[in-house]
């Protein structure tokens, strides 16, 4: 049966694919986005416009922000929603070390904001984008949603960690079905511009140097945007009780071998501004994958080597080079 989703931030690179996703198999999806100057809102006006040619009338845009108390609950008076899928947020761990009062306010009051309509209307699901930046500097590989996850070391970081916290605490008081989401690094098609792939690719294309922090030994588990989409829907479609799942491919790259792919993904050499490890930083992501395999079905299937000629692709395709 076709189901009405509210997607917040759903013009942006993740939300976009989700909203294509749920229109695919037939839902109605309503996105919230508030087109903010993070980055040029024309890259998500591009993004709507391709979730339009893919649902028609069944997609649904409001512009405006998940801490504007009066339009969200307008949102929740207009529309029967089935469930929220909400991406929304200030993203990134540097940009948050120089504004961490604007990443509470919206991370934090703009969740909250939503929880508060959600606990209103009994059983609707709600799936909240967690990051696996709230494992901070861990020294155990492979990740599990059972580590303790008491040492953020980001604003941003810290600002996802009370988001899963307040979505227990809806769950416990209120009864509201939650899944949280950790996602490791997630790239692909529409991946943001400031995002370190974008940047190499762009360096590959006369873009100019690109900062390298560190040694290059710095290690991510890069995950597909396919294959985080489809986590996320399993996601939504499998909300009951309150949950956590880690959202990755389960496998490691360090800063190195990414530089020296995405060269061989463009045929170019990836002009590098050498600089030192940052704060906020960490030296590992890698996620164990057993707890979605198990109970969602999660199973990526995207190397980082076959997406990265697909985001090259993607690029050029984008950028007129053929």
């Amino acid at each position: 049966m076709a189901q009405t989703i509210l997607v917040t931030g759903g013009a942006g690179f993740i939300g976009s694919h989700v909203c294509e996703a749920l229109l695919a198999r037939g839902d109605r999806v309503v996105a919230l986005d508030n087109f903010n100057d993070f980055y040029d809102p024309a890259i998500k006006l591009r993004n709507w416009a391709e979730v339009v040619r893919s649902g028609g009338s069944r997609a649904v845009l409001r512009t405006g922000d998940i801490r504007d108390a009066q339009l969200v609950e307008s949102l929740f008076a207009e529309h029967a929603f089935d469930g929220v899928v909400h991406l929304a947020a200030m993203a990134g761990v540097r940009p948050s070390l120089k504004d961490p009062l604007h990443y509470e306010d919206v991370n934090i009051r703009g969740t909250l904001t939503l929880l508060e309509q959600v606990r209103l209307r009994r059983g609707l699901r709600f799936v909240f984008a967690s990051s696996s930046s709230v494992y901070g500097d861990h020294d155990q590989s492979p990740f599990s949603e059972a580590h303790d996850v008491r040492r953020p070391v980001s604003p941003y970081a810290a600002t996802k960690l009370s988001g899963e916290l307040h979505c227990f605490a809806y769950h416990h008081l209120h009864g509201v079905p939650v899944s949280a989401l950790r996602f490791f690094t997630v790239y692909g098609p529409r991946q943001r511009p400031e995002m370190a792939i974008h940047k190499f690719v762009a360096a590959c294309h006369g873009g100019g140097p690109v900062p390298f922090y560190g040694d290059g030994e710095t290690r991510r588990d890069y995950t597909y945007i396919d294959d985080i989409v489809d986590g996320v829907v399993r996601a939504l479609d499998r909300c009951v009780g309150s949950e956590i799942y880690n959202l990755g491919e389960s496998a490691t790259t360090s800063l190195s071998e990414l530089v020296e792919w995405i060269g061989a993904a463009t045929g170019r050499p990836v002009p590098l501004d050498r600089q030192p490890m940052q704060p906020g930083d960490v030296r590992l992501t890698c996620a164990d994958i057993s707890k979605a395999r198990a109970k969602l079905g999660y199973a990526p299937s995207t190397d980082v080597r076959a997406g990265l000629a697909r985001f090259v692709h993607w690029y050029r395709a984008g950028n007129g080079l053929g």
